[in-house]
């Protein structure tokens, strides 16, 4: 059982998975310490948006075991685990454009239970995110590709999550969007929310992270803090060549 004491809030222990016959998660196991932001590192093909779909019921494991506070949450559907506290932002664009920026928002408590203040959530995200406001009644297919991403992590909120899975929030944006990204994404740690992310830029992504965890060929190659990882010759050879981050 979940209690507030527990370290991690998320744990992998030995996840088989993958798409038909082609196994990508190779007993991948690590884990996500609560009220933290941990990032997910790795070449491509690594398996790194795998387990994101794994942790969330997008995709079915084989083997091995997901466990969220203590519960083991192996397979279950996406609507139990947003119910339970999970949200998943995922890679690329997710937003539905013909509609307004509010009901996206909208959209994003269908999942809510029957005493969820839904317009007192959508306030509090509009209020966190000035722009959103702004441009409440346009559709969602006018806003720059960061100010949708703004608007799939104000989505992902309105649930009030214990943790966010976040698959790549930087791709495609640029400098200055990235660095307001992370900027919300730290402030969320500091609210206390716990933050699972896949980044490409691995040296950017470890310097906000408490943690980090580098998987290769589907299994866990290294884990541990962040700042430790940023320095490790080894991570310079997956990324760089053998220069450190």
């Amino acid at each position: 059982m979940e209690t507030e004491l527990d370290a991690d809030i998320l744990s992998l222990e030995g996840v088989v998975g993958g798409y038909g016959k082609l196994t990508v998660l190779n007993e991948a196991s690590f884990k996500v310490a609560r009220g933290a932001i941990t990032t997910v590192i790795g070449p491509n093909g690594a398996g790194k948006s795998t387990a994101f779909k794994a942790v969330f019921g997008l995709l079915p494991v084989e083997r091995g075991r997901i466990a969220f506070g203590g519960r083991d949450i192996t397979n279950l559907d996406p609507r139990r685990l947003l119910e339970l506290g999970i949200s998943y932002v995922p890679q690329g664009r997710n937003v539905f454009p013909e509609l307004s920026v509010l009901h996206n928002l909208e959209l994003g408590m269908t999942v809510a239970g029957p005493h969820a203040d839904i317009a007192a959530r959508i306030e509090a995200v509009l209020e966190r995110f000035p722009m959103l406001r702004a441009k409440a009644g346009a559709q969602a297919s006018t806003l720059s590709g960061g100010q949708q991403k703004l608007l799939e992590i104000a989505r992902g909120l309105l649930l009030e999550p214990k943790l966010m899975l976040i698959d790549e929030p930087s791709i495609g944006l640029s400098p200055v969007l990235v660095r307001e990204i992370f900027d919300i994404l730290q402030d969320l740690r500091a609210r206390g929310v716990s933050i699972l992310m896949i980044e490409q830029n691995a040296k950017r992504a470890l310097e906000i992270s408490d943690y980090g965890v580098v998987l290769e060929l589907g299994r866990t190659r290294m884990q541990g803090p962040a700042r430790e990882l940023l320095h490790d010759p080894r991570v310079g050879q997956l990324f760089l060549g053998g220069a450190t981050l």
